[in-house]
């Protein structure tokens, strides 16, 4: 069968081509600038050069046409008619505590999605956007949700609770939901059968203790204990847990009052701060929020990238000894995402702090990239991994899963 993966944001539509049988990607491409001045397609063929094509694109509606015109497309398309695709599988950020699970994509599942647009307004009606213009174009194709937020529906009440009065969570569900759900499910699943191959055959996904570390522009670490995340440093939205690209990750929340009041600010004016110009941005004083800038920056000795890789560095091996404690132990400590597969000096930092786990760094594999590696010592306790994330095969597995179901 051959699923489209469909993940769609507030100016952009990516999209991949899947065969599930044997779970290669045909094709892929972006839509990008949707609705702004230089709207582009850029679209690749497995095992051919990518096309660039400059188009206005004013809505998702005319994005979604481009991308299934590429695939289509008599030259340098793959797929002769729409009937090909066997399933759309779509990437929805926030599901509430209403999804658990992915789902078949319905009126219903379309409606308790957007009941949860006021939880993720910048994602969820973007993501809406996207399964609507595929709903018009391709009527007869079942569609998928795969939810961010459905893996971490597992964590305990403990784990999930704020400090505040619980009326609130009664009455408009505030609690921690985290993200990043779809790369954490894939990356502890892989990491698990990859320590099987590698380290212990006997240990099985549901007997390991594993906290992974999805390092990008935007950051979460999660527990997952039993094949299940039991924690997730991002909470009611993407701003809570780790210093990320442009996000302040934890504050005090009375930084919010003393900040309005002291520049004369909005707390919406004071949250899009935290959300777009904080983070290694804001601590470098402004400047690049691209880890290959700071990193050369930190290894030059440049005092506002030395502020900044220290800071950051250190709030992930924060919550790596905090969600070691709460399992009671670990087995497997993995990176992934941007800076994770690819970032040999953040790795090689975050672990300097966990000697006392009895890790030590391989510091030859440590600087392999962008592949499945060891990159702790043979003698070390605690195994670390990188392995590179692939959200667009989990929503193609989840997909195919619900439609071969029904």
């Amino acid at each position: 069968m051959n699923i489209l993966v469909i993940n769609c944001g507030s100016s952009s539509l990516k999209f991949q081509l899947i065969n599930s049988e044997n779970e290669t990607t045909i094709a892929k491409g972006i839509c990008e600038r949707i609705g702004i001045t230089g709207s582009q397609l850029v679209y690749a063929a497995s095992g051919k050069d990518k096309i660039v094509k400059v188009v206005p694109m004013k809505d998702h509606l005319l994005a979604a046409k481009m991308a299934l015109s590429a695939l289509t497309d008599p030259v340098n398309g793959v797929l002769e008619s729409l009937d090909e695709i066997g399933a759309v599988g779509h990437r929805l950020v926030h599901g509430g505590e209403k999804f658990n699970q992915s789902v078949l994509i319905t009126d219903d599942v379309i409606r308790a999605t957007e009941a949860c647009n006021e939880l993720a307004p910048l994602h969820n009606p973007a993501n809406l956007i996207g399964v609507n213009a595929c709903l018009e174009l391709m009527p007869k194709t079942p569609m998928v949700g795969v939810f961010d937020t459905a893996f971490h529906q597992t964590m305990p009440e403990k784990a999930y609770l704020y400090g505040i009065p619980y009326e609130y969570y009664q009455k408009y569900k505030v609690r921690r939901y985290g993200f990043h759900g779809t790369s954490h499910a894939y990356v502890s699943r892989h990491a698990a059968q990859y320590y099987q191959m590698k380290i212990d055959s006997s240990r099985s996904f549901e007997d390991l203790k594993i906290i992974v570390c999805h390092l990008g522009n935007g950051a979460s670490v999660t527990a997952v204990q039993n094949g299940e995340s039991i924690d997730t440093s991002m909470g009611l939205t993407p701003l809570e847990g780790l210093i990320m690209g442009t996000r302040s990750g934890d504050i005090d929340p009375a930084i919010i009052e003393f900040l309005s009041h002291k520049e004369k600010k909005t707390i919406e004016e004071i949250t899009t701060i935290l959300n777009k110009d904080s983070g290694v941005v804001g601590l470098q004083g402004g400047g690049s929020s691209d880890f290959r800038d700071i990193t050369a920056d930190y290894l030059d000795g440049k005092p506002e990238a030395v502020r900044a890789m220290k800071a950051y560095v250190y709030r992930i091996a924060k919550y790596v000894g905090a969600y070691t404690a709460a399992m009671n132990g670990v087995d497997i400590i993995c990176f992934t995402a941007g800076i994770g597969e690819n970032n040999d000096v953040v790795r090689n930092e975050v672990c300097e702090y966990l000697g006392f786990l009895g890790i030590a760094v391989d510091q030859e594999a440590n600087g392999i990239r962008g592949e499945d590696v060891i990159i702790s010592t043979k003698d070390s306790k605690v195994a670390v991994l990188s392995i590179p994330t692939d959200e667009e095969l989990m929503i193609a597995r989840d997909t195919k899963a619900i439609v071969s179901s029904f």
